[in-house]
């Protein structure tokens, strides 16, 4: 009888994988946060090969991800770190580095691997470039810091193919405060006047307003201040872990009432608040590496190699490692990581909340982001399959992974072209 029941579940879970399959292969599979360095662009070893690194073309076909945004990141300085922070060299030394990356993306699909993936600039573009069988690339900016006071960079950041831009990182700066103010204090409580300004140039261009890593009520000022839908990139459901950097329920209900979308992100800190494991088991840990060299994922630095390590790993010493991770696990238990299963958990509560309309999905890869199942873009599949396990359809799935933020890039447009009569 026992027997019988696990041939059933194994025939039901082969039946859904394959049913999930067909459908991620029909859906347009969009991941709104990758993070990248320069290098890993535009170097003789680039993208086009199998890197270390969570995100690479050939992470991405294996897993079936068909677009991507490109992250434009630049990290807040504070002033207690330099006094020209929030001056011109600090405005400057910001800049100089978003226009490296943006001239890293142009060039790779340009010039590196034109025949494999091109830039959209709109909604229309992803939908074409998917149809051409290509892969899209589109570029968001994390931090308004590089913009300076000078709000003719908001166009240019345009120009240069950014679609979104996020007012701030961790650390307030001159456009408004950081979810971080929780533990430092506000330096604006919410967005200065010049965000305000910014908001309004991009709502004329044509710019996603996005409020990841803003504080709450620079949130609900720029939902309040934008004539436009707003995004947030890569948050989570705070009601289900509990940190600064996800939305609660008031802030959730805001971002829907201005016809925008949360891109759920499968980031281990922000789907799940995990005790740290003990000494103990940290050091049992550090020796089971130790004969396969392999780094420690539980640092933020290391994690994108490890992934990378284990997966190149002999399938005899993987299960050796196996072997040794769960004789740890029995002896020196700890708090189970967070898994695909947790992450699609924050998709159904703001789906109940919000509305199926007004969720989607990014992994945050290279930037810190992954969880056990879709650790890299070759797994993405992973969360098709954990979607249709839990009974959401086709056409819902779809929205998630890109129509609802398709939809949201074209009224974004459409507001824009009002704007400019």
């Amino acid at each position: 009888m026992e027997q019988a029941n696990v041939n059933s579940l194994s025939a039901v879970t082969e039946s859904s994988t394959k049913e999930a399959r067909a459908i991620h292969d029909r859906v347009l599979v969009l991941d709104s946060h990758i993070d990248f360095e320069p290098e890993d662009l535009t170097g003789e070893r680039n993208y086009t090969q199998r890197l270390p690194t969570q995100f690479n073309l050939p992470n991405m076909t294996d897993g079936g991800l068909d677009a991507l945004f490109f992250v434009i990141y630049v990290g807040q300085t504070r002033e207690g770190q330099n006094p020209d922070a929030l001056k011109a060299a600090g405005y400057q030394r910001a800049y100089q580095a978003a226009v490296e990356k943006f001239a890293a993306v142009h060039r790779f699909a340009g010039e590196i691997a034109p025949e494999q993936i091109e830039i959209a600039s709109s909604a229309a573009d992803i939908r074409r470039i998917h149809a051409s069988g290509k892969k899209a690339a589109l570029m968001g900016v994390e931090n308004g810091y590089p913009l300076g006071e000078d709000l003719t960079r908001v166009a240019e950041f345009y120009a240069r193919g950014a679609r979104y831009i996020s007012l701030t990182h961790n650390g307030h700066n001159q456009l408004g405060d950081s979810h971080t103010g929780e533990r430092e204090g506000w330096k604006w409580q919410g967005v200065s006047p010049l965000g305000e300004q910014v908001i309004a140039e991009m709502n004329r261009l044509g710019i996603m307003v996005d409020i990841s890593h803003a504080s709450k009520q620079a949130m609900m000022q720029s939902a309040a201040l934008s004539k436009a839908p707003i995004i947030a990139s890569h948050s989570g459901a705070r009601s289900l872990c509990n940190v600064s950097r996800n939305l609660d329920d008031e802030q959730l209900l805001a971002l829907k009432n201005t016809g925008g979308v949360i891109q759920m992100v499968a980031y281990h800190g922000f789907v799940k608040t995990a005790a740290a494991d003990s000494s103990e088991r940290a050091a049992a840990l550090a020796e089971a590496r130790k004969p396969y060299d392999l780094p420690d994922p539980s640092k933020l630095s290391q994690r994108a190699r490890a992934q990378a390590a284990l997966k190149s790993l002999p399938a005899d010493q993987l299960a050796k490692y196996r072997q040794k991770l769960a004789e740890i696990d029995e002896k020196l238990p700890g708090d189970p990581p967070a898994t695909v299963k947790d992450f699609i958990d924050h998709i159904d509560y703001a789906v109940k909340l919000i509305g199926i309309d007004h969720v989607g999905i990014s992994s945050d890869f290279d930037g810190g982001g992954g969880v056990i199942g879709w650790n890299d873009a070759s797994e993405t599949l992973n969360v098709t399959v954990e979607l249709v396990r839990r009974g959401y359809s086709e056409r819902e799935i779809e929205k998630l992974w890109s129509g609802n933020l398709l939809r949201v890039m074209d009224d974004v447009e459409r507001v824009a072209r009002d704007l400019q009569k």
